[in-house]
Parts: structure tokens; C-alpha cells; sequence
């Protein structure tokens, strides 16, 4: 049983639906994420995580930085308080993937540190530029990450949550901005889709 059953209107949705939705479901990388705070998910032999959710679940993924001074935080944020809208079994069917895009400073253990505040359960997703960037372009996401002569380093990046089924399809993409009671009401339509 798919997450999201066929022929359901999306007009009804908050975030964008693609007339082609993105496949991403032959994605995967690295988790990261200590044991006692991973979130449900989809495993390959190696023990990175499938760019698709588990039967019955969604997987929400954000591609970003710890550094990140604005977009990144408010983003966890927002969604923190969307699930908080939800009831605690519907809840506990999302699970969150955060890709770092500056995996030279974003380590596992600073990863570890910085995800609990937004999210009891999650993916910590870390892998080099090489590896990074087939994830990148199957979600159509950007990602730069330049160093000064001074040091000072200078990342940027496409800023877009994204829900993906059990068959490894982009089911809706929230552009950031979007609220959490839009997210929350969104996840109720997509969970409730999925029983």
C-alpha cells in the first residue's frame, strides 16, 4: 500500500504538487545519527538512509547548515510546531531527514548536538560533495559552500521542505515560509491519505 493513494485531489493542499513528481527513491546517504535519536526510516545494508518513507509513514527532508543563520532554524522551528499540531499518532508517523550541505564543519557529534532542539527522532544525513550531489539533484535543490582567502565561509542553498511516500515520490514541496498550522494541515490530509 502506497503512502499516498491514487487519484486524490490536491487542489486541497497548502505546499506545491508537481504535475511530474520528483523520484527520489534511489537515494541514499549516510546516516549519521546516534542510535537512541533516529527516527523510523527506510535503511540499505550500509546503514544509509533510503530517500523514501517506511509503509504507512511520510519522510519530510530539509537540505541545510548549522550555521545556517535564518532559514535553516526557523524552517526546524516551524515544522517543531506543526507536529505539535498534530495528534501524537499522526505525529509519530513523520519522520525527519536533515541533509547537511557543509558536511566539513557540520559533524556527526555537532549534528547530534543541534537536531534535539527541534526534533526528538530524526536523520542526520552527512556525506561529501561528491556524494551530496546526486541527493541535490534529484530533489532540483542547490547547494554552494565557498571559502574566502580570510576563511570565512560562505554557504548558500535552496530552501524547500520536502514530503516523500513510501514509493520514493515527492508528494508536496513547502517553499520556506510556510507557515506550521499550513504544514500541519497538510500532513493531516497526506497521513490520512495514507491508512
Amino acid at each position: 500500500m502506497a503512502v499516498l493513494a491514487g487519484g486524490c485531489a490536491h487542489e486541497d493542499l497548502r505546499g506545491v504538487v508537481r504535475d511530474d513528481p520528483l523520484e527520489v527513491g534511489a537515494i541514499a546517504l549516510p546516516d549519521v545519527t546516534p542510535a537512541a535519536l533516529r527516527a523510523g526510516g527506510v535503511l540499505d545494508g550500509d546503514g544509509r538512509l533510503m530517500m523514501r518513507a517506511a509503509e504507512g509513514r511520510l519522510l519530510l527532508v530539509s537540505f541545510g547548515f548549522l550555521n545556517c543563520p535564518d532559514v535553516c532554524p526557523t524552517t526546524l522551528a516551524d515544522l517543531r510546531a506543526a507536529l505539535r499540531r498534530l495528534d501524537a499518532d499522526l505525529a509519530d508517523r513523520v519522520d525527519v531527514a536533515f541533509v547537511t550541505v557543509d558536511p566539513d564543519r557540520d559533524t556527526p557529534a555537532a549534528l547530534a548536538a543541534y537536531l534535539p532542539a527541534f526534533l526528538p527522532r530524526f536523520h542526520a544525513l552527512r556525506t561529501d560533495a561528491a556524494g551530496l550531489r546526486p541527493a541535490l539533484d534529484a530533489f532540483l535543490a542547490t547547494a554552494e559552500v565557498t571559502v574566502a582567502a580570510d576563511g570565512d565561509v560562505e554557504v548558500a542553498h535552496s530552501a524547500v521542505l520536502y514530503a516523500v511516500d513510501a514509493t520514493g515520490r515527492v508528494v508536496v514541496e513547502w517553499p520556506f515560509g510556510t507557515s506550521a498550522t499550513a504544514l500541519a494541515d497538510d500532513l493531516r490530509i497526506l497521513l490520512g491519505r495514507s491508512t
